[in-house]
């Protein structure tokens, strides 16, 4: 496999699972369990900046001259890493709304 497919397939596991944690964040936040949400937040930070650290190594490479082909899989990759970047965001906004929801209901 080559060196840029290796990195576009770490990018999508990383950023996916990700936004697996931010997805089961909300989810855990529409019960009113809002530590076990943050907890699922932050792992999913940890997890997502690993993805992002592999796109930055493949940006510093371009930047230094090395030749970077755009590939279908390169693309997908930046379209996962986006995409768990605005589940980030949303899930943010939902657990907030949820919370203003539960303090509601008391």
């Amino acid at each position: 496999m080559k060196h840029i497919e290796l990195i576009s397939m770490r990018i999508i596991s990383s950023v996916g699972a990700a936004r697996s944690m931010y997805v089961e964040a909300i989810q855990l936040a529409s019960k009113g369990e809002f530590i076990k949400a943050n907890e699922f937040i932050k792992k999913g930070d940890e997890i997502f900046q690993q993805g992002q650290e592999s796109h930055t190594k493949l940006l510093q490479e371009e930047a230094s001259g090395i030749d970077m082909p755009m590939t279908l899989l390169l693309a997908h990759a930046e379209d996962q890493l986006m995409s768990a970047e605005t589940f980030k965001i949303l899930c943010e906004e939902f657990i907030t709304l949820h919370r203003a929801i539960f303090q509601l209901k008391i």
